[in-house]
């Protein structure tokens, strides 16, 4: 399994030259599965950029797992190259809504006023799933998909291969204002999901003196995602969905920050960046550095 990184912003893209690091676009991380199947996490506007690197004739179905439909995971969707070409299988899957289908929900986003071509028009095969509660195949992997703490009907991913685990939780607050030292793990929003996983990207939006503003947005404190990492078992946690005002030298000092509470230098917290890649391959997280 390889994954790369194509946005790590959360709510708001914050291109410009106080995040030329880690980067400006929003939520998008690719994977590309042992047989050749390539999976999009969300539809930020960085999967422009993955949808160039597929190309417009990929030569297998496409699958893009929206986690929800707030704009910053969904934005890019209508500028992935691969639904503009006709033959092209695109599979899109996302939370089931009660009221209203997924091609419903996403249709409000693209046609008319706020898009000039409506869903409808896409010249690709466009087939859209409700996840299901059941583990589901694509292509060579098992995808877990499960409700998650955060505004409107979210979900994360668990993504396995051959024995090695992926967690993808970009928005989630797992305990809203209350200590998740002092729950059991079955009350953790999300935990079944990220169980002894060898890699997990997780929400880490806020600073800590940032995050009583901020309860019940549906996010995390970086203290809490360092917090649940450990409680869960996980090998390497990468900090994501970075907050847009949050400069660089802002990121840096939450890795340090998040470094210091692992207290464990191997598979320390590393920060998501833009065209950053993970490998797992044999027994081995391999974090690709610059």
């Amino acid at each position: 399994m390889r994954i790369r990184v194509w946005g790590t912003r959360g709510s708001l893209a914050s291109p410009g030259p106080r995040t030329v690091r880690y980067g400006g676009n929003t939520s998008c991380v690719g994977v590309t599965l042992r047989d050749g199947t390539t999976l999009s996490l969300d539809a930020g506007s960085g999967i422009r950029e993955l949808g160039v690197d597929i190309g417009s004739s990929p030569d297998r179905p496409v699958h893009v797992l929206l986690t929800h439909l707030h704009m910053d995971h969904l934005q890019g969707l209508a500028f992935f190259a691969p639904l503009w070409t006709a033959g092209v299988d695109v599979h899109v899957w996302g939370p089931a809504s009660t009221t209203r289908s997924l091609a419903e929900r996403v249709a409000t986003y693209m046609s008319p006023p706020l898009f000039p071509i409506h869903l409808d028009d896409i010249p690709s095969n466009l087939v859209f799933h409700d996840c299901p509660d059941e583990p589901f195949t694509i292509g060579s992997a098992t995808v877990m998909a499960g409700f998650v703490s955060h505004q409107g009907p979210t979900v994360g991913y668990r993504i396995e291969e051959d024995g090695r685990a992926l967690a993808y939780l970009p928005d989630h607050e797992p305990a809203i204002g209350v200590d998740l030292s002092s729950l059991s793990t079955d009350w953790l929003s999300g935990f079944e999901l990220m169980h002894d996983v060898d890699v997990l990207f997780h929400d880490a939006q806020y600073f800590d003196e940032e995050y009583p503003s901020h309860i019940g947005w549906g996010h995390s404190a970086v203290s809490h995602t360092v917090a649940l990492a450990q409680r869960a078992g996980v090998r390497q946690v990468v900090l994501f969905h970075h907050g847009p005002a949050h400069s660089d030298a802002d990121l840096e000092r939450m890795l340090a920050i998040a470094r210091d509470l692992w207290r464990d230098e191997e598979h320390a917290p590393v920060l998501a960046y833009e065209g950053m890649e993970v490998v797992l391959e044999d027994d081995q997280v391999v974090v690709r550095s610059r």
